[in-house]
């Protein structure tokens, strides 16, 4: 079923996510976005926890989360440590959700008009997993980038 394979590439994605933030030689690095780059790493990071616990916690899993969405952009320093913990938190999360959803959830429209026109769930955790991995390159680049460089 699809979420045996959603479930090993959101657990594979998150790690790794784990993994480059736990690689940052200094903290102040994920936090920098230099001219050129958009966001931070450690913002990326946020984004991608209130993202998933937003879209895969609350909306499918009734977590109660509530997303504050622009301090996904605007917070700072936030210590690495926190941020793993966010991570793990969150993939613990979604992990839960997958495992309850059926072929019929599935293919049940997803319970919030995210786009323009009404989307399957299982199109949708297609799109979550997508964007996490497009964050997790943007994070590794930066990360190879600037920590290279910054001291």
């Amino acid at each position: 079923m699809l979420t045996e394979t959603l479930i090993k590439l959101f657990t594979r994605d998150l790690n790794a996510l784990i993994v480059e933030i736990d690689s940052y030689t200094t903290e102040n690095t994920l936090w920098l976005a230099p001219e050129g780059i958009s966001n931070s790493a450690g913002n990326l990071t946020l984004h991608l926890v209130g993202n998933l616990n937003h879209f895969i916690g609350a909306a499918l899993g009734n977590s109660g989360y509530v997303r504050q969405r622009e301090l996904e952009f605007s917070l700072k320093d936030v210590p690495k440590a926190e941020l793993i913990q966010q991570l793990e938190a969150s993939k613990t999360v979604v992990i839960s959700v997958l495992k309850t959803l059926t072929e019929a959830d599935l293919q049940n429209e997803y319970p919030h008009r995210v786009f323009k026109e009404p989307l399957t769930t299982e199109f949708f955790l297609m799109h979550l997993s997508t964007h996490l991995t497009y964050h997790l390159g943007q994070i590794n680049y930066h990360r190879r980038l600037l920590d290279t460089f910054v001291d």
